[in-house]
């Protein structure tokens, strides 16, 4: 798979060459938990982790379903000409569910209209046989994407940062899923406590390592209402956060070492300034640091898969 212009496999431009037009995503908060959070692997939640930082004011576990992705295709509909839409399960854990639950609230989003897939995020310890084997019969039909949080591949880390699960459940689990039928996708975090530059390179090989079709990534952020927010504030020595330029040169490497036909989709996350504690880059745009690491590697000659090597 090849795409023009970027020095990279961008997440729009395999959106445009799959469905022929721009498909847009519409978030869901469907007042799902977290294994870690609920107590049947621990309490308190990844140590990172606050939801509001990414959902958007049509999210309301209140409302349902239909109403949510209605309201959703409403506002995109003003900015965008988008005629199709992908129902994103984006908030905590959302296969952690009973079976019939679950088919109903991903049917009860296919029916509405325009929606013409699903992208689900959830976790590499919550996925039973039983819905790979359901989400594998949706692809049929459908588009699926199953979006797992690995966050690191480094087991001390998940350990430290509450993760619930190892690394060696990760790829266990993506194995289960590859060659279904719908897609996969790992999301990550750069720059957790403890890790260094070459365990952030080393991310880029064992992720490529993994029978992934996207990855999203980004920088460590610290926000309010986290765990990480009081251990930020007691013992700040303890994070190594990026400047803008450290992670805009950073990523290029990171790039550099990812197997070349994975779809990036994200390199950052744009966390609400009400919410964010650290580091604050000058309110930089999404698409501000995306066109500096374009530079960037356009200034290094780099790609996608330049030093990458199968192993």
């Amino acid at each position: 798979m090849q795409f023009t212009g970027k020095r990279y496999l961008d997440y729009s431009s395999f959106i445009r060459a799959t469905f022929g037009e721009r498909v847009q995503k519409i978030s869901l908060d469907i007042g799902f938990s977290c294994p870690n959070r609920d107590g049947s692997k621990g309490y308190g939640g990844c140590t990172y982790c606050n939801n509001n930082t990414f959902n958007p004011d049509y999210c309301e576990p209140t409302k349902s379903i239909k109403e949510q992705l209605e309201q959703g295709i409403a506002f995109f509909g003003k900015k965008y000409k988008s005629i199709h839409y992908l129902a994103y399960f984006q908030a905590y854990t959302n296969t952690y569910s009973d079976i019939d639950s679950l088919k109903k609230m991903y049917e009860e989003a296919l029916n509405v209209s325009g929606v013409i897939g699903l992208v689900i995020g959830t976790r590499p310890d919550c996925i039973s046989d039983e819905l790979i084997d359901y989400f594998a019969f949706l692809s049929k039909k459908h588009f699926i994407s199953l979006e797992f949080g690995v966050e690191s591949t480094n087991e001390k880390t998940l350990l430290t940062v509450n993760r619930c699960h190892t690394f060696e459940e990760t790829k266990a689990t993506f194995e289960k899923c590859k060659n279904k039928g719908f897609h996969l996708g790992a999301h990550i975090i750069l720059g957790l406590p403890g890790e260094d530059k070459n365990d952030l390179l080393n991310h880029a090989k064992e992720v490529s390592k993994l029978p992934i079709d996207t990855l999203k990534m980004h920088h460590l952020q610290i926000v309010k209402n986290a765990v990480m927010a009081v251990q930020y504030k007691r013992n700040p020595e303890k994070f190594n956060l990026f400047s803008s330029e450290d992670y805009i040169d950073f990523i290029t490497d990171f790039i550099g070492n990812l197997r070349p036909d994975i779809i990036i989709e994200r390199f950052i996350s744009e966390t609400p300034h009400n919410l964010l504690i650290a580091p604050k880059w000058n309110n930089l745009k999404n698409f501000e640091v995306v066109a500096k690491i374009d530079k960037k590697l356009m200034e290094k000659d780099s790609w996608q898969g330049k030093f990458y090597t199968a192993n």
